[in-house]
């Protein structure tokens, strides 16, 4: 047997797995890095988050991104020569925290990378009949495992497309297996550059599991505060709370057939960016509006499409609680907002479960990777194309 198999199949096999999740969202803010130790798969998942840290991106690597994210023409050699570089530049911030955490490679048994999505194309959101669902993420798996010397596991979001779904949300997975208890019907609401949320029923049934996005959360507000205020985001909404929500415009923003489409669903920046902003000023017919109310009408723009995407999908007669998760728990007012619109819930963040919330998506891949290795055997979902009930990801061998 090869000797790289006989490995993997000695973890696969083993009573515990250490494994570091990797998540680098569309924020481009910087790479979570999480050290977790497994025992046992599936229902049996016991999770240990033994380090995390995120290592913020050098304006270098922001810049080099954004010149092919979202974008529907850009150079390919650009993204052919970048493939290759963010799998080399996320390998070095490994080996960093290995360092720091005074942890030599050969003490980590995978590596599950989620990669930097460049862009992101449901059927929903491109013209073409002729083709289906699609996405693209790059940090290539091979250059991460030699460069680490750490086997890899990656390119997660094909297999989910390659079963029927929209390569998105696949936090599903892994919400599922950590977060469910018997008794409580939890929704676990992520808040990232898109907002996403799972339904997980306290009868612990698999095929009644649900996920989905809702639209924009921290996109619009972070693409807009870097253009007119050069700043990364609103922090502490500081900017939003000093403006008044345009109705006109907020009503304009809403018209999306998105919003109408039934769940679950998928979009990303390249639907909701500054381009929509811009459509939508000129639908309402506004001619001007001040950085600060544009800022408090975005805001609650993503609160408005959050809640009413959860209570869409509620059913009266059943109690919820509700974990949040992501940058956009960190945004007081779009909190506030949220919580305004879906009052009688009680809110929360996953810290009340003894998970970070700022790990909970690099561990989720972590737990990805752990079902590939060692699980695979439970049923996920419907069995529809909605959640496709498959382990994800591709085996990057260090040599």
């Amino acid at each position: 047997m090869n000797k790289n198999l006989d490995k993997l199949c000695s973890i696969a096999s083993g009573n515990s797995r250490i494994i570091i999740g990797l998540m680098s969202g569309t924020s481009l803010d910087g790479l979570d890095i999480a050290l977790c130790r497994f025992t046992g798969s599936g229902h049996k998942t016991k999770i240990d988050l033994l380090q995390f840290e995120t290592i913020a991106y050098e304006n270098d690597f922001t810049v080099e991104i954004k010149s092919v994210f979202s974008k529907k023409s850009v150079s390919l050699e650009k993204v052919c020569v970048l493939n290759g570089w963010v799998a080399q530049q996320h390998a070095q911030m490994i080996l960093h925290c290995l360092t720091k955490w005074n942890i030599g490679p050969e003490e980590v048994d995978l590596i599950a990378s989620h990669g930097q999505t460049i862009y992101h194309a449901p059927k929903l959101l491109h013209p073409n009949d002729k083709f289906g669902n699609a996405t693209l993420q790059i940090g290539d798996g091979d250059q991460l495992a030699v460069t680490t010397g750490i086997i890899t596991i990656s390119d997660f979001r094909q297999k989910h497309i390659a079963a029927g779904g929209e390569g998105a949300p696949l936090a599903v997975y892994g919400d599922y297996f950590i977060f469910s208890k018997e008794g409580e019907n939890r929704i676990m609401l992520n808040i990232g550059g898109i907002a996403n949320f799972t339904y997980l029923p306290g009868n612990l049934d698999a095929r009644t599991i649900f996920s989905t996005d809702t639209g924009p959360g921290n996109t619009l507000m972070d693409a807009y505060v870097q253009q007119h205020f050069q700043l990364p985001y609103d922090k502490n909404a500081a900017i939003a709370r000093l403006g008044k929500v345009n109705e006109n415009l907020l009503a304009q923003l809403l018209l999306h057939p998105f919003f109408e489409k039934g769940f679950p669903k998928t979009t990303g920046p390249e639907l909701f960016n500054l381009a929509y902003l811009e459509s939508a000023l000129i639908l309402s017919g506004i001619e001007s509006i001040s950085h600060f109310d544009m800022m408090a009408t975005i805001n609650r723009f993503s609160a408005v499409t959050i809640a009413e995407a959860i209570q869409r999908n509620l059913q009266d007669q059943l109690s919820y609680s509700i974990y949040t998760s992501g940058g956009g728990m960190h945004n007081p007012l779009l909190m506030e907002q949220i919580q305004l619109l879906m009052p009688g819930y009680s809110f929360q963040t996953t810290n009340a479960l003894q998970i970070n919330p700022d790990a909970k998506e690099a561990l989720l891949f972590a737990v990805l990777a752990n079902e590939t290795i060692a699980g695979g055997d439970i049923a996920i979902g419907n069995g529809s194309s909605d959640i496709p009930s498959v382990s994800m990801g591709k085996i990057s061998f260090p040599g």
